[in-house]
């Protein structure tokens, strides 16, 4: 085969290549973008705000406010919940807190069979509900947050895939100014190779 005819190929491949990176990136950053602006807008819907800054000048535990809140909670003091992360610091740092602090560690299933073992305690009827609701929104709350991750790599994947076919462009441009440098007589593997390879 001929150098410029290989050369030619091997361009006409690196060009397919550039056009679905390019493809794949612009997918990719599109769905970076639709789960971006999906998360923010059903967040923005429940109109949920973390405490104001007030009320983290004095942490207690068994309050509002918990010591353990003050290093991830306190740095979205008086803030809409907008975000992912916001919504992952507010469902694992206030939300579980204080469903840690309901008898039997707040967790549903345990509170809501005490609760039909005692039907007439309406101080654990009242706790089954408080940890249905904390709970579900717990949940609702860190499936937005998974969603924006999902959002965040596909962002990444995206500018690689622009990188990568950025890199492949440049490969490309090479090997067609290679192929126009090169002689049309002149053959991909020497006479001396093809003898090595046929020995």
């Amino acid at each position: 085969m001929k150098r410029k005819v290989f050369d030619k190929l091997v361009s006409a491949g690196g060009v397919v290549v550039v056009a679905v990176l390019v493809v794949a990136g612009a997918l990719l950053m599109w769905g970076a973008s639709f789960a971006s602006s999906t998360v923010h807008n059903q967040l923005a819907e429940q109109q949920i705000f973390f405490p104001p800054a007030a009320a983290f000048a004095t942490p207690k535990a068994g309050t509002e406010i918990t010591p353990s809140m003050i290093p991830s909670v306190s740095k979205y003091a008086g803030q809409q919940l907008l975000t992912g992360a916001q919504a992952e610091t507010y469902a694992n740092d206030f939300i579980a807190v204080h469903l840690s602090e309901m008898p039997l560690g707040g967790v549903y299933s345990k509170l809501s069979a005490a609760s039909m073992a005692n039907p007439n305690n309406a101080s654990l009827a009242n706790y089954v509900q408080l940890s249905f609701r904390g709970t579900t929104l717990r949940g609702l709350l860190l499936e937005a947050y998974g969603f924006s991750e999902f959002g965040q790599i596909a962002q990444i994947a995206g500018i690689c895939s622009f990188i990568l076919a950025g890199l492949m462009s440049i490969l490309v441009s090479l090997g067609l100014w290679h192929s126009r440098k090169v002689a049309a007589n002149v053959e991909l593997l020497s006479s001396r190779t093809k003898t090595a390879i046929a020995a």
